[in-house]
């Protein structure tokens, strides 16, 4: 995209009947904002997506909002490129060739009141709605699931004073601290729902206290353009046809080049230096989570991404391992979102890879 509201790439594949619009299901998107609060690019790339995708289809936007579900990260720090990636279907002749394909299910949750964002209503509600797109994406089994994108709330300064008018008290007074709890009870949601967590571990009181209890395949962005969450399951699944795959697997911190490797291996690919040129294409999308330490500390050594006053420590985050999982791939447009709250280690992130396999 050339900016936020640049929708033209899409349109282009449209016309040339690369995608056909109405078997879009989802779009995650990287804009160039600086991720936090006020970052009204995520709302603004949003819009412009209904706005083109309702003429297209011939339906209002509200209709679009209910049948593509919409996730846009913002904060493109570093080498990082702004860019949509477009997740859609088509019909192919024949029947499931009994070789597991990527997979892909949607669903959403109920709007949310602002008190219930970072507790348990929002955790169940969330574990919820991953079991119902697992469903869709008929997956079966929680361990062919590799990457589940939530696309999750925050609080305004407007939702806490609604709340407080109905006597309700909201998880914290600091907007931006809302959208750590939303992200992380969405991601104990994901961990709920694949059974990486059993249910009395979960609470309203543990929610961002104890960081040893995480999901190494969720992935929560945080916004204010939507008062609910909507989730994006991503697998494997003999029920489906095609080239692609996804791998996955849990950086241990923002640096962890091996982990990257890791995921490659898994997916067939070279793990020694930068992936060679002529792999590339076969790379559809990377996803992944970063989160600065929260001990300050990277393999012993002091970071200073949680002491400047100037610049977001989830900013830096992101920068620093776009960098590394660039360096891996030779490319930059990643889905690098920032705040990994229960989402993998303290300080690492789950990452995730979809790719073409090569033919046999």
């Amino acid at each position: 995209m050339r900016h936020p509201g640049d929708t033209t790439g899409l349109e282009r594949l449209i016309d040339a009947g690369e995608v056909e619009a109405g078997r879009i299901l989802a779009v995650l998107g990287k804009t160039e904002g600086n991720g936090c609060v006020n970052d009204h690019t995520r709302g603004y790339a949003v819009l412009a997506l209904q706005t083109m995708l309702a003429e297209r289809l011939g339906i209002t936007r509200a209709a679009v909002a209910d049948r593509i579900a919409m996730v846009m990260s913002g904060g493109t720090e570093g080498a990082l490129s702004p860019h949509f990636t477009v997740l859609s279907t088509r019909t192919v002749q024949g029947v499931p060739n009994g070789v597991k394909a990527l997979a892909i299910g949607v669903a959403h949750t109920r709007d949310f009141v602002a008190d219930e964002l970072g507790r348990m209503a929002q955790i169940d509600a969330t574990a919820a709605a991953v079991r119902e797109a697992m469903q869709r994406a008929r997956i079966t089994d929680a361990d062919d699931v590799h990457y589940v994108q939530v696309k999750c709330p925050l609080l305004t300064t407007e939702r806490s004073h609604e709340a407080l008018r109905r006597g309700a008290a909201v998880v914290t007074d600091d907007t931006y601290a809302s959208m750590a709890y939303s992200r992380g009870a969405s991601a104990l949601g994901v961990a709920l729902a694949l059974g990486e967590v059993e249910r009395p571990a979960v609470s309203d009181g543990m929610v961002l206290r104890d960081l040893s209890i995480w999901s190494g395949r969720a992935s929560a962005s945080a916004g204010v353009e939507l008062m609910r969450n909507e989730i994006l399951v991503l697998g494997n699944s003999l029920s489906w046809v095609g080239p692609l795959r996804i791998a996955h697997g849990t950086m241990a911190d923002a640096i962890d080049l091996d982990a990257v490797l890791g995921v490659l291996r898994t997916l067939g690919f070279p793990h020694a230096g930068q992936l060679p040129r002529a792999y590339r294409a076969r790379i559809k999308a990377v996803l992944a989570k970063a989160e600065p330490s929260s001990d300050g500390l990277i393999r012993g050594l002091r970071h200073t991404m949680l002491d400047d006053s100037d610049i977001n420590a989830t900013r830096h985050a992101r920068a620093a391992v776009g960098g590394v999982v660039g360096a891996a791939l030779g490319q930059t447009d990643l889905f690098i979102s920032g705040g990994a709250e229960h989402q993998g280690p303290d300080g690492g992130g789950p990452i995730a890879i979809i790719a073409a396999m090569a033919e046999p």
